[in-house]
């Protein structure tokens, strides 16, 4: 299938940041509307974490250091971001800065939490707010089988019970968001990655939304 030639969502669509749970395609997404919009891409730096497998594997004991691991690394990209010109090219991030929070409160007990905010306030991240946040949601069965395809050493680690409670933080988390607008993308059996249908679908409803809260719950053209 040929897909027509894209557009930037938007002029005011300068920084674009893709969320969800993890499993849920967010990252290849990102690399997919960066690589037709030409645009800079931000991505979390999940692969360079020393402490993550340990986490899912071993739970709390590695909590606190994958969690200030990825808290500095962010600080350090939205820093690059605000040193730069944000607005000389579109930007695509498979992160929002301020969810950060949502991990914290999910993975820390109440002392380790306690010493985030502690370090959280002292550095002070003044986190861009992006122009067009999108929530990809996906049921906890679409995800688990997602992580069992990825060819990742920390997915096979990843429990359902934890893959529940996180779907549920990130459902709380954006029940609550209004600092700009949201598209939240019903994503259990769409694949916007691999199948040009869907992502066409996809893009032309980024396309369409420059404001509010809006919500897409498409079929896959390969299921019509």
């Amino acid at each position: 299938m040929t897909v027509s030639p894209l557009k930037t969502p938007s002029s005011a669509s300068r920084y674009i940041a893709i969320e969800g749970p993890i499993g849920v395609g967010k990252t290849a997404l990102a690399r997919r509307l960066a690589d037709s919009l030409s645009a800079d891409l931000v991505l979390e730096e999940f692969e360079e974490n020393p402490f993550l497998e340990r986490f899912y594997r071993d739970g709390r004991s590695a909590a606190l250091p994958a969690q200030m691991f990825f808290l500095f690394a962010r600080a350090r990209q939205i820093g690059e971001m605000r040193q730069s010109d944000l607005f000389s090219n579109v930007r695509i991030s498979d992160y929002l800065f301020t969810r950060d929070r949502l991990f914290a409160e999910l993975n820390l007990d109440t002392e380790e939490f306690k010493l985030y905010e502690q370090i959280l306030d002292n550095l002070a991240v003044e986190a861009p707010v992006p122009d067009l946040v999108i929530y990809l949601q996906a049921s906890v069965d679409a995800i688990m089988q997602r992580l069992a395809r990825r060819n990742s050493a920390c997915d096979r680690f990843v429990e359902r019970a934890y893959i529940e409670r996180l779907t549920d933080a990130y459902a709380r988390f954006f029940h609550n968001y209004d600092d700009g607008p949201l598209l939240i993308v019903n994503a259990s059996q769409i694949d916007p990655v691999n199948n040009n249908a869907d992502y066409e679908q996809l893009f032309q409803q980024i396309e369409r939304t420059t404001g509010g809260r809006h919500f897409f719950n498409p079929v896959s053209a390969a299921l019509a």
